[in-house]
């Protein structure tokens, strides 16, 4: 599918318009981690063998840079990340909001420096493709972060596997399951990353997905206070719009995300960052000498 074949929102030419004056009107541009929610969560999964047991995954989602988030803030941001502890980094899509042109270098310039000592992974967001799928998919080459829009790849450690599997944005109709699921060894847990929550719906009904990690909802901006969940939900973040579910019998967890999409405020709702800690339920056998 082509850039120009996506239909794009009828507001996209205000929006652009008007975002350069939002980000950078900001009082408090800085970064700082006590605005950041790190989010740890373990999750346990069938048939994961031990040398992938505690195994820290980081997931970062919608940056959206150029709105609210200016470069200097994910420069920060970035210098953040890398003193964390993980093994794995995946980032889930919307990369930018209605501006790419005079923000492609920065964004370059700040994922070439997030370290991960297995490898950066990621997929794209309706906006990657709103903007420019394929200037998008450029920036994940230079930066050493593998697309997997699509597309599956094994990861081993020790004498485990797992599957690492993604799917391209279905709010653009981008995404093609099937692809996946070709690629897919069933001998493996399989872990899929997909921009749009809701996109649970159909990865569950495959019996092939274990786990699914997603953003695309921003937590709707606004959780409410003990019941943990959110009344703003938008298309195909309507069943899943914040944090972790069962779906069938996969795993779906939802991140808040970095960035916000038309209004910059928050309400209960810190702007998160992800590490999942994978867990197995297998039971070790100890060798009696």
């Amino acid at each position: 599918m082509k850039d120009d074949d996506i239909e794009k929102p009828q507001a996209m030419k205000i929006r652009q318009g008007i975002q350069d004056a939002m980000t950078y009107s900001l009082p408090d541009k800085k970064f700082s981690p006590k605005n950041i929610d790190l989010v740890e969560v373990n999750i346990e999964l069938d048939n994961l063998g031990w040398d992938f047991h505690n195994y820290r995954i980081l997931n970062i989602s919608d940056i959206h840079l150029g709105q609210w988030i200016n470069p200097e803030y994910l420069e920060d941001l970035v210098d953040y990340i890398n003193t964390l502890n993980y093994d794995l980094l995946v980032l889930t899509g919307d990369y930018v909001s209605y501006v790419l042109e005079g923000y492609d270098t920065a964004l370059e310039a700040s994922l070439k420096r997030l370290e991960s000592p297995d490898g950066k992974f990621g997929v794209l967001g309706n906006h990657d493709h709103w903007m420019g799928a394929d200037i998008i998919r450029g920036i994940f080459k230079k930066s050493a972060i593998t697309d997997l829009s699509n597309d599956v790849v094994q990861l081993t450690r020790g004498e485990d596997r797992i599957n690492l599997a993604g799917v391209d944005s279905c709010t653009v109709c981008a995404d093609n399951l099937d692809k996946v699921l070709e690629k897919l060894n069933s001998n493996y847990p399989t872990i899929l990353l997909a921009h749009e929550p809701d996109f649970a719906l159909e990865s569950s009904q495959t019996g092939k997905i274990d786990f699914q990690i997603s953003g695309h909802s921003h937590g709707g901006q606004f959780i409410i206070p003990k019941f943990e969940t959110t009344p703003f939900r938008g298309p195909n973040s309507t069943k899943y719009p914040v944090g972790l579910y069962k779906v069938n019998d996969m795993i779906q967890y939802t991140s808040k995300g970095l960035g916000t999409n038309s209004f910059r405020i928050r309400i209960n709702c810190k702007p998160e960052i992800t590490i999942i800690t994978l867990k197995t339920k297998n039971k070790r056998k100890i060798p009696i000498e």
